[in-house]
């Protein structure tokens, strides 16, 4: 870029663009220049404010060629090639017809395109005459003229001195030689379409021209005294004629102006300089001249049409009456070659292609007509022929001044063929053809700013102006919809005022649209204050005024004040959505590509139910919304007002004040003018009314996918249950299937049109991919789960067309957010309800995907894909009366619902399989979360707990039935299994640890790495060796090994209670972890020497296993190996003579202590005598039966002062057992009087009082509501972790004396009354029904024990029987004698081995 087109200002460059309302935005961006604006692209002229994109094309188009000309993309001249200009051919005087007179050149009519009092003249015309006339020459202007065969590639030749002397006066110029009347408006450069190629003739005149009168002499230009400061280069010579036109455009007026000394040599080409750097116009062309003139048809019939032409600087054209809009055809001024006389009143107008023949109705008009078209295209073209024959002819055909944005056929109802119709800036113009768009020629332009735009058939839509509705229908209904959105931003460009959106958009969060996230949205609902894009702006028109008043924030500006954009800016999209969407789920969520029923879906959803919106504090209450917005709307909280009066809030509520009677005058008396211009707004508004309607049904919205595919399938009739069978071939029809358009079609066949059956993408919830020949005939099958209750089974006998199909079929269902599953080999994909968190009211909307042994997700709150070991969960079961699928992570839990049963069902079983056992290797049980399969963990922590002060632990055989039934209950379900110490024994769970280790399928050192394992190393090397093979083993392995020595290490170290020290264990686990026969010890010295080196090998912290073994020795001393503790227990009152002194260890339940006083004081139990021990708390004036199988000892543990255990009759529970015998459900709900203490800060005082409140009480939490028809609870507990006890303190004043005390029992802190909460029944029976439901459910049913007197048999015996009813292996005889006994054992470890052992036991172990 020159140095002068750089200095060019934005002022300017913009009005030459008629784009001078954007200079405030370049102005404040800094850019004050052409060259600082170099290197702009679309995103940056977005950021700063240019919204349009064609005027964003149309300024990237003009600095593109303003770059173009300084670095142009083409093979350098050779300077050494100059071309040699051909000698022109002279007319002399002598040579022409002696007898003709000589005719006088007529000067050309220069069109000036500014007024001449802009220009500061010095003369004016004397006639003022807003017709324009041509102009008699200065008889000593010299004129130049070309051959008629000189061509664009034959430059002309410059003139000489001798030939062409120097007179004191030049030619006029264009810019000075036309006087306009003060009425004309400015001219411009023509928005028209393309130019004609450069002229390759010169415009000559007929020789049957008539004679023009003498008119005036034109008036001159004052001198100017600023010179040409950006003159041509010879390279912007060498464009062409639309980029010089362009690098014209760019230039400032008083560069273009010449100062007298340069207008002495002007030429055309600085006289058409001057007329296309003049400012730009606002308005249409003026029309140079128009009048009635009939016109010759193409055909050349020997009928002329009468026609209305007009010219005017940018276009000839003609229409069929003087009433009529849109032209027949328009010819533009710039494609005109030449304008001659042929005939009595006949004159053509010569294009490039095609000539018009046109007749006058005297020739006198004739005259006329031709002497404007020819003086005022022949400036235009000289200087084309000046500019384009300075170098070499350009190939290149000048295209259309304005960029396209939408061009191509469209049919045009009425007319048999298409026109070729091109959407252009803010008008459209038509053309017969393409090759008439590129010539320029075409048949009629429409302004934009009186068009609408309408949708009426698949294909078809209507542009309609005040003057004509044009027809237009499109190839397909795509094209229809790129045609219809292309127009419409035609509209807007053309009506647009963008200083409104300006402001709105200054907060980025209105840059974005509210409903569907669109990008620049430019329209907003004044009483929603949501700023919306333009198909969201349609959904809220059609919810009515009443509920959502939408403006423009480009056409719409009077209401737009300035305390209105204030409080647009104030809000935004992001604070108001917080409101508004505060739940929406993913599913519901609308994207910019949504179609137009989701969208009208989710707005009604949103601003009409208000079913996303964030519940005010106060809802419900119309009372407190009220005072609450009297009070609000005197502060500057805009928000607050905006959720009160959309939570219920009535505007025209009456504030109890005279002067100020509603909230809209009370906001104006404390000058709180955005208060008032929001409730100004919705006064009349109805929306908050309707909030209190039912809320509808979530319906799930799936992005479409343009997906197709087609193929051959084998299809079963659909089912409204699993499919469980094999299905014959006889089953299966072969069906042509199609998917496309989001629609999953079947046919008869591939000839037919009318499909069998069809399935929308957005009925599919799920698709599961079925293992080979698991239906029978075809190995490759899936099933497709629809809402309505049905399966639909497809198979193939190609897996490649089987994988693409579940591919395409997938991708029409996922949304756009989840398709990361897509990518995954699923078992089973789709969508599933769910509640997680604090969130337990309203389920949320997830994608899931099983693969294998892993469940993926992409759930609501959540950007990024989870994904959920189903081996790892610590638990995994099925509410069937809720039909909830529960999911146990640590710190988590995870509700799974179904959204049809049939589906459900497919989920249930499917990763409940996956969760399980999938075969004998260590990698595929159920895991812990740190890579341990959880039968090894339970029997570990359960033998810490039990068993390791029991002698011979791991050497004695447990009860063969026993331990088989173990094993078959770990490998179905290890995760449900709970080992209980008065329920297993011992021996049975070492010996079901040692069985599944025996019968893992590749072994704990897995088959390849146990040959290297066995190697015996040197004894240095040992160590090093060991880590070496440790960190080889898989990952399940490897956590495994490192649990079970942690152990066997733990179990050694208390040889002096057990008897089993390193050797011993070595003997017993070496067989078995490597799977021998027990003959070779190598196996027992590798175990023996990882125990021994434990701390060694596995880097363990020294401080960390003391503290482990700090826990163990603690666990041995509470269970009462190293002495019991003494409490004292009252019967049926507390007194003295009453009063029990008894050794409780810790494993005594609360019937066995009850057992034991009854026995000590010889009481006899009757039928239906149901003693119990219970927890009675004189301060708190409360008392608790303790269950059955509670531990007493814990319960002694957590006993104050003023609390004592009492063993008494259970009146109730006779009473109890009969309500749940009948109660067919296990939950519970109903009104309860409620209070929760709390303590004022400060003042150690209580506070609160009763008020009724809706529990409802399940298997998983108890909750509480306001009311019943509350839909999101104030408080809720888990009911794992409450004790419930009877009774209320009497000091709470309880409005009855049937009441409950709940405390948390899961959490401890110094104060307990801050975690206890009161529940008042009105009845006995009321509260006896509460009190046995919470017990039912915490102790799953299990009330009362069933045989209370086998629980009292079992503690008159004594307590040690541990050794059970089998014989024992020797534990302290020689290595030897070790070795072969070992080598028996292991043999067959279950079977009772005849070996000298002790005489057994005298009593046999009862089970509770």
């Amino acid at each position: 870029m020159s140095e002068a087109e750089g200095c060019v200002s934005v002022w300017e460059w913009l009005c030459a663009l008629h784009l001078d309302q954007y200079f405030p935005v370049f102005q404040d961006a800094g850019f004050g220049t052409l060259l600082e604006c170099q290197g702009l692209t679309q995103d940056q002229l977005e950021t700063i404010g240019i919204k349009l994109p064609g005027h964003r094309k149309r300024i990237l188009v003009s600095l593109q060629k303003t770059h173009h000309h300084t670095h142009p993309e083409r093979e350098p001249v050779s300077r050494g090639e100059r071309p040699v200009p051909k000698e022109r051919s002279v007319f002399r005087e002598e040579e022409r017809d002696g007898e003709r007179p000589r005719p006088v050149p007529k000067e050309r009519t220069k069109y000036r395109s500014v007024p001449v009092e802009t220009l500061d003249c010095g003369q004016t015309s004397p006639h003022p005459n807003p017709t324009f006339c041509p102009t008699t020459p200065n008889p000593n202007s010299t004129s130049y003229s070309t051959a008629p065969h000189s061509t664009a590639q034959d430059p002309p030749l410059p003139p000489s001195p001798s030939q062409h002397p120097k007179r004191p006066h030049t030619t006029p110029s264009l810019s000075s030689s036309l006087t306009l009347s003060p009425l004309s408006a400015p001219l411009s450069p023509p928005l028209s379409p393309p130019l004609s190629p450069p002229l390759s003739a010169p415009l000559t005149s007929s020789p049957f021209s008539a004679p023009l009168s003498p008119p005036l002499p034109p008036p001159l230009p004052p001198p100017l005294s600023a010179p040409l400061s950006a003159p041509l280069s010879p390279h912007h010579l060498s464009q062409p004629l639309s980029h010089l036109l362009s690098h014209l455009l760019s230039q400032p007026l008083s560069h273009l102006i010449t100062s007298p000394t340069s207008s002495l040599t002007s030429s055309p080409t600085s006289s058409l300089s001057r007329v296309l750097a003049q400012p730009p116009r606002d308005g249409p062309s003026p029309v140079l001249k128009m009048g009635w003139l009939d016109k010759n048809p193409p055909q050349g019939s020997l009928y002329y049409q009468r026609r209305w032409v007009k010219l005017d600087v940018d276009y000839l054209r003609y229409f069929d009456n003087d009433k009529e809009v849109y032209s027949k055809r328009i010819i533009p001024t710039a494609a005109i070659t030449g304008v001659t006389n042929v005939g009595e009143q006949k004159f053509e107008v010569v294009t490039t292609n095609r000539t018009f023949l046109f007749r006058a109705e005297s020739d006198f008009e004739r005259n006329e007509w031709v002497s404007v078209l020819q003086n005022f295209t022949r400036g235009c073209q000289e200087g084309s022929r000046v500019i384009t024959s300075s170098v070499p002819h350009s190939s290149m055909t000048p295209g259309s001044p304005l960029t396209p944005d939408q061009q191509g056929y469209l049919e045009l109802r009425g007319l048999r063929s298409k026109l070729y119709t091109v959407v252009s800036g803010d008008k459209v113009f038509l053309y017969k053809n393409m090759e008439d768009y590129r010539l320029g020629i075409g048949i009629t332009s429409i302004d934009m700013n009186v068009g609408n735009v309408k949708d009426t058939d698949r294909r078809s839509f209507d542009l309609t102006t005040p003057y004509r509705i044009f027809s237009f229908l499109a190839d397909s209904e795509q094209h229809k919809d790129q045609w219809v959105e292309a127009m419409r931003e035609a509209i807007g460009e053309a009506l647009s005022n963008s200083e409104v959106a300006n402001q709105i958009w200054a907060e980025p969060s209105n840059g974005c649209c509210a409903d569907c996230g669109a990008a620049k949205p430019e329209w907003a609902a004044i009483n929603l204050c949501v700023v919306v894009c333009k198909r969201c702006a349609g959904e809220h028109r059609g919810l009515g005024p009443s509920i959502s008043k939408v403006r423009s924030l480009k056409m719409d500006r009077r209401v737009w004040t300035e305390e209105l954009i204030q409080v647009f800016l104030l809000l935004g999209n992001e604070r108001l959505n917080r409101f508004w969407a505060a739940n929406v789920p993913p599913s519901e969520a609308l994207s910019p590509t949504s179609c137009s029923e989701d969208r009208r879906r989710f707005i009604s959803s949103k601003y009409r139910q208000g079913k996303y919106r964030k519940y005010h504090p106060l809802y419900g209450n119309q009372e407190e919304l009220n005072n609450a917005l009297c009070i609000n709307v005197q502060c500057s909280d805009v928000l607050e007002t905006l959720c009160l009066v959309f939570c219920g809030a009535d505007v025209n509520c009456s504030t109890g004040q005279a002067d100020c009677p509603s909230p809209l005058s009370l906001a104006l008396a404390h000058n709180q003018k955005l208060q008032a211009q929001f409730l100004s707004h919705n006064l009349n508004t109805g929306i908050y009314m309707l909030y209190f309607s039912v809320i509808m049904s979530p319906q799930h919205y799936s992005p479409q996918h343009p997906v197709t595919h087609n193929g051959f399938l084998f299809k079963t009739a659909s089912m409204a249950r699993p499919i469980t069978e094999r299905k014959a071939r006889e089953e299966f029809s072969r069906r042509w299937c199609m998917l496309n358009d989001g629609n999953f079609s079947y046919y008869e066949s591939d000839k037919t049109s009318t499909p069998n059956g069809t399935l929308k993408s957005t009925e599919i919830v799920c698709l599961a991919v079925n293992t080979p020949e698991k239906h029978g005939y075809y190995d490759h099958t899936f099933e497709l789960y629809s809402d309505s209750e049905r399966i639909y089974l497809f198979g193939t006998d190609d897996p490649d067309s089987h994988r693409e199909w579940v591919k395409s079929i997938t991708k029409t269902f996922i949304p756009s957010n989840a398709e990361g599953l897509l990518r995954l080999a699923f078992e089973r994909i789709g969508r599933l309800r769910y509640k997680d968190g604090l969130n337990l009211q309203s389920p949320r909307v997830g994608w899931f995907a099983l693969v294998g042994s892993s469940l993926h997700a992409y759930l609501e709150d959540s950007v990024e894909e989870e994904e959920i070991h189903l081996r790892k969960l610590q638990e995994l079961s099925i509410q069937q009366e809720n039909e909830v699928l529960v999911l146990v992570e640590r710190g988590r839990t995870l509700y799974i619902e179904g959204e049809r049963k049939l589906d459900f069902q497919g989920w249930c079983v499917s990763m409940q399989r996956a969760a399980g056992s999938a075969g004998d290797s260590l990698s595929q049980q159920q895991l812990t979360e740190t890579d341990i399969p959880v039968i090894v963990d339970r029997c570990i922590d359960y033998i810490t707990q039990c068993g390791l002060t029991s002698e011979g632990i791991y050497r004695k055989s447990g009860v063969n039935s026993r331990v088989a039934a173990l094993c078959e209950a770990f490998r179905r379900d290890a995760r449900s299994v709970r080992l209980k110490e008065g329920e297993h024994q011992v021996d049975d769970v070492s010996n079901t640890l040692k069985r599944f280790f025996r019968e893992s399928g590749e072994g704990l050192f897995t088959i390849q790495a146990a040959s290297a394992w066995l190697s015996t190393p040197e004894e240095s090397r040992k160590i090093c060796q060991y880590q070496l093979l440790l960190s080889q083993l898989p990952r399940v392995n490897k956590a495994t090994l490192r649990a079970l020595v942690n152990h066997l290490y733990c179990v050694q170290r208390f040889a002096e209670l057990n008897q089993m020290n390193l050797h011993n264990l070595a003997i017993v686990f070496g067989p078995t972890l490597f799977q021998s026969d027990g003959k070779d010890y190598t196996a027992g010295l590798v175990v023996e020497e990882l125990i021994e080196h434990y701390t060694d090998v596995f880097e363990v912290d020294e401080l960390q296993l003391k503290r482990q073994l700090d826990e163990i020795t603690a666990i041995i001393k509470a269970s009462g190996s190293a002495g019991d503790f003494i409490c004292t227990v009252y019967l049926e009152e507390k007194k003295e003579t009453t009063e029990q002194h008894v050794k409780i260890p810790g494993s005594m339940t609360a019937a066995e202590l009850t057992c034991e006083i009854l026995d000590r004081r010889k009481i006899q139990v009757r039928e239906k005598d149901y003693w119990s021990c219970w927890e009675i708390s004189q301060k708190e004036e409360t008392e608790r039966p303790l269950h059955h199988l509670e531990r007493v000892l814990p319960i002694i543990h957590s006993l104050g002062t003023d609390s004592h255990l009492l063993v008494k009759k259970h009146l109730a529970m006779e009473a109890i057992r009969i309500y749940l015998a009948s109660k067919v459900d296990v939950s519970k709900h109903g009104m309860v009087k409620f209070r929760e203490e709390r303590s004022i800060l400060g003042l150690g005082l209580n506070t609160g009082s009763f008020h009724d409140r809706y529990f409802i009480l399940s298997t998983a939490s108890l909750r509480m509501y306001k009311e019943v028809r509350s839909n999101r609870p104030e408080r809720e507990w888990q009911v794992k972790n409450l004790r419930v006890y009877l009774g209320i303190k009497k000091k709470l004043r309880p409005p009855t004396c049937w009441g409950l005390t709940l405390i948390n029992g899961s959490e401890k802190q110094e104060k307990p009354e801050r975690q206890q909460w009161y529940l008042c029944c009105d009845t006995q029976t009321e509260m006896r029904e509460w009190f046995s439901t919470f017990l039912t459910i915490q102790y799953d049913g299990n009330v009362w024990p069933a045989d209370a007197v086998q629980t009292r048999v079992t503690r008159a015996l004594p307590a040690d029987t541990r050794h059970g009813n089998v014989a024992l292996i020797p534990l302290r005889g020689s290595e030897n004698e070790m070795r072969n006994s070992v080598a028996a054992f292991t043999a067959d470890p279950l079977q009772n081995i005849p070996v000298t052992t002790p005489p057994p036991l005298p009593h046999t172990h009862l089970c509770l």
